[in-house]
């Protein structure tokens, strides 16, 4: 996921490493994502000419390196937002991460999309009530089964808000 990110921020504009590391923590609540996982990935993103890379001079007189998304980059962004199945609608974040990016998509992707996701709360509902139903769980267990439930409900009308959202005529998403 931290591939889509870095593509995504590159949405905004040319962008040096630094920013985008700094933007990409921000994004994934870690502060700033590391180096080391930052620069092999622009590294590979340049090979495949999903980003260029220029140098420019730096404020106090150093080199650095600019990192644009090419249109290649936006298409392959594009596509890899659009690969969303069973797997993948497991994580909250990937399911965030191509909600905030529906204006890139489809109306037919970002139904899958949100589809896969109320198809895994759906079993994570049914999962979460057998837990109940078999235990009895009760006391601060019963608390945290409380709140997950509570959790599932809330995403459901969020998702059933979003689909109205994208049903309206010439409406890429909420504002």
């Amino acid at each position: 996921m931290n591939d889509l990110i870095l593509l995504a921020i590159l949405l905004e504009g040319p962008q040096h490493g630094y920013a985008l590391k700094k933007k990409a923590g921000l994004i994934t609540g870690q502060g700033e994502m590391h180096n080391n996982l930052v620069y092999p990935l622009l590294k590979r993103f340049v090979s495949k000419a999903w980003v260029g890379r220029r140098s420019v001079g730096g404020q106090r007189g150093q080199t650095r390196e600019l990192y644009s998304l090419t249109a290649k980059g936006r298409r392959e962004l594009t596509r890899s937002l659009s690969e969303f199945d069973e797997k993948g609608a497991r994580s909250a974040e990937a399911f965030w991460l191509r909600v905030s990016l529906f204006a890139l998509l489809d109306p037919a992707t970002r139904s899958n999309i949100l589809d896969q996701r109320a198809k895994w709360l759906a079993r994570r509902e049914a999962t979460l009530k057998r837990i109940v139903e078999e235990t009895g769980v009760r006391g601060w267990s019963g608390s945290v089964m409380e709140f997950l439930h509570a959790e599932v409900q809330a995403e459901k009308k969020w998702i059933e808000r979003l689909r109205r959202k994208a049903a309206e005529p010439g409406n890429g998403g909420p504002a």
